[in-house]
């Protein structure tokens, strides 16, 4: 009951509050609309049985695997914009003698009532957007009434949703727990070291290692098991190693830094480098995937066009490029809501920081391309560098799509391009001018 209490109490929408619990809540709508987008999406293509119907479920499951990141990403972000919001305050009860479990207990609360609301308004958008997107034609025939979920799916999601968000929000506050005086002081992250690539490396040998047995495999299923596990390992050695390469571009824009603004973005960079690469992490995924699954529906478009279009193979091939493009769009768009979200919580670290600087003089625009650059240098760096190590990983079959598919290519490129701007956007969305009128 006195948690009940608290957390009604602390809970309740301040001016401060309103703008990170709105969009927080809107954040978990988004999750849970996508994943049930995703899930009906991936379940549809058992409606048509054919000699095909395997390795769509396969290119279904990796389609599921690869969009895991950026979806795990801006529900991450959803968390800790929750908790971020309150850990001033629940810091102040651990000081005056609150225990950990009643802090704990308080922040699930907030957090799983504020995911629980997302996920209903989720549910919602999934409602409204369903007929649209069961138009999209899979298979020879548009999705249709496959995009409707089983109720006891949708509620499945609304469950792990409210879940998810209340385990992270318990662990985005180990540190109040710990030291709540670290907290309010603001204590210096740790930076990654340079070992996380040698690990790397050993995983990148066991992902080859993986990926070499698949040609022996007479299963189906056990060689959906290795394509997950290597794709698994792939997102671990992926996450391990990002932090550690964004702080490298940190260093490397610090010291060409030939201005205030750069300056300043290099040092928010290096400020927290493990945050950076959380805004990140999918672009690079993105970028990847659309070098190579881009690379191969495209020689597979051009290879299908002496064919009957009503045939399975010429439909596999169209099917592939669509399934890409929709797998980058939808990564584009979790990528571009994480961003908006961790700015935010950015936004709320950095308030005094950007009080101080405008008052020795630094103008707000100075400070706007200082924090723009922050999150565009990690996103642009990343980016290129997954796609040139995924096309130097897959040169003959890239080399080969855009000889004999550049219109292909061009499209896949053009949708990297608008995903990008997309993150920019989200960028906008909290200038500085908003912090310092507050």
């Amino acid at each position: 009951m006195r948690t009940l209490s608290l957390a009604w109490l602390l809970g309740k929408p301040s001016r401060g509050r309103r703008g990170p619990l709105l969009l927080t809540a809107g954040a978990y709508t988004l999750v849970c609309a996508l994943v049930l987008i995703v899930t009906a999406g991936a379940l549809s293509f058992d409606r048509v049985q054919n000699e095909l119907t395997g390795m769509y479920q396969v290119l279904a499951a990796l389609a599921v695997v690869l969009l895991v990141v950026p979806l795990a990403v801006l529900g991450a972000a959803a968390a800790r914009l929750s908790a971020r919001s309150q850990d001033t305050r629940l810091s102040t009860v651990r000081l005056l003698g609150g225990t950990p479990g009643l802090v704990v207990g308080i922040t699930m609360l907030e957090s799983a009532a504020t995911a629980l609301a997302g996920a209903l308004g989720g549910v919602l958008l999934y409602a409204a957007m369903a007929p649209a997107v069961g138009l999209v034609h899979f298979q020879g025939s548009a999705i249709g009434s496959a995009m409707w979920l089983d109720p006891r799916i949708i509620a499945l999601v609304i469950a792990g949703v409210v879940l998810v968000a209340a385990l992270s929000g318990a662990v985005g506050l180990r540190k109040i727990i710990v030291s709540p005086l670290g907290v309010r002081n603001r204590t210096v992250t740790p930076k990654p070291r340079w070992i996380r690539a040698v690990v790397v490396l050993g995983l990148i040998i066991c992902i080859s290692l993986v990926f070499s047995v698949i040609g022996s495999v007479a299963s189906l299923a056990i060689m959906v098991g290795v394509l997950l596990t290597g794709f698994a390992m792939g997102i671990g050695a992926l996450n391990l190693v990002g932090p550690w390469a964004v702080a490298l571009i940190g260093k490397a824009k610090l010291k060409k830094a030939k201005s205030p603004a750069q300056l300043l973005a290099a040092r928010m960079i290096l400020e927290n480098p493990a945050q950076a690469w959380r805004q990140v992490s999918g672009i690079a995924m993105t970028a990847f995937v659309a070098v190579v699954g881009g690379s191969g529906a495209a020689l597979m478009n051009s290879t299908g066009t002496g064919m009957d279009p009503n045939s399975p193979d010429a439909l596999l091939a169209t099917d592939v490029m669509t399934g890409v493009l929709l797998t980058i769009a939808v990564s584009f768009i979790s990528v571009a809501c994480s961003t908006a979200i961790t700015q935010a919580a950015a936004t709320l670290d950095r308030a005094d920081l950007y009080a101080g600087l405008h008052k020795l003089g630094m103008e707000p625009a100075v400070m706007e391309r200082a924090r723009v650059g922050s999150v565009m240098a990690p996103v642009i760096g990343m980016g290129i560098g997954s796609i040139i190590v995924s096309a130097a990983l897959v040169f003959p079959l890239a080399g080969m799509a855009i000889i004999f598919a550049p219109l292909s290519v061009a499209v896949i490129l053009l949708t990297l391009v608008v995903g990008v701007l997309a993150v920019r956007g989200a960028v906008a969305m909290t200038p500085v001018s908003q912090t310092l009128a507050h």
